[in-house]
């Protein structure tokens, strides 16, 4: 078999009707296409429609794999659970693609590896992976971190993926529980090629999760007209934002963020050093 490629689509907030599942199906006529999704193997030939334009307008979630070393995945999230501004800490060039569409933000996370050895049996559905996008939108951070972290990572295999100046790039936020990803952060990190002692030196900087004693403390803290803006957001429907900056807050006051963010070389070189 010369080459492969696996498509998948999920509609998750909203399911298509019939006309638009009658769009999709003028994109492919051997394709597996229901309400909620869209399901299709190419052994000869490409897929004529868009992902990028399909995820704008009806979809929520996206694989693709090419035995190529090819692997993508694409979730849609509404901007009021993940907003764009949180989510453009963790974008890497073509790697992490952060993108705004209506009333949503796209990310779409990119790992290549023509060197790799390929296996059919070894493509996932969405299934195991679609679990980040709820994830991300109850305010859990860490499949961006991964995502980016992924991303750098891939320069140990290949050293023309960056430029040297790259080195000095300093990490995003590190979320917190990074030392015990769910089964869905680890199957990302899995199709992202994730190195598994890079993820390691990383989670070191990486607090347990928050527990509710110290969030009730925090809360208490909190000075009135601050709480008063986190209800008024709450009331505007900007959950995320809200929740974002609690337990920001919640990480400055108990020093759970380091002192000085490591940068892409410095996380490199240990674990160099690790292995």
């Amino acid at each position: 078999m010369s080459e492969y490629q696996y498509y998948e689509f999920l509609a998750i907030d909203r399911p298509l009707d019939e006309d638009e599942q009658a769009d999709v199906r003028a994109l492919s006529t051997r394709a597996e296409i229901t309400a909620t999704g869209f399901t299709n193997e190419y052994e000869w030939g490409d897929f004529k429609g868009d992902p990028d334009t399909l995820m704008s307008q009806y979809y929520d979630a996206h694989l693709y794999w090419a035995n190529w070393g090819t692997h993508r995945l694409m979730l849609r999230l509404p901007k009021d659970l993940l907003p764009p501004r949180v989510a453009r800490e963790y974008a890497v060039d073509e790697h992490v693609i952060v993108r705004t569409t209506g009333d949503h933000v796209v990310l779409d996370f990119h790992s290549e590896d023509e060197e790799g050895e390929w296996e059919e049996d070894a493509v996932p559905g969405l299934a195991s992976l679609v679990g980040v996008r709820a994830e991300l939108a109850a305010g859990d951070l860490r499949p961006l971190y991964l995502a980016w972290l992924a991303a750098y990572g891939g320069w140990e295999r290949d050293e023309d993926a960056f430029g040297d100046d790259a080195e000095d790039t300093p990490e995003p936020p590190v979320p917190a529980g990074l030392d015990s990803p769910t089964a869905a952060q680890r199957a990302l990190a899995d199709f992202l090629r994730l190195d598994g002692t890079l993820l390691g030196v990383a989670a070191r900087a990486s607090a347990p999760p928050p527990g509710d004693a110290a969030l009730n403390r925090h809360i208490g803290r909190l000075p009135v007209k601050e709480k008063d803006g986190l209800l008024l957001k709450l009331a505007q429907g900007q959950a995320a934002e809200a929740r974002f900056e609690l337990l920001n807050g919640l990480r400055g006051e108990t020093g759970t963020e380091p002192a000085e963010r490591r940068t892409v070389g410095d996380l490199l070189d240990a674990a160099t050093e690790a292995r």
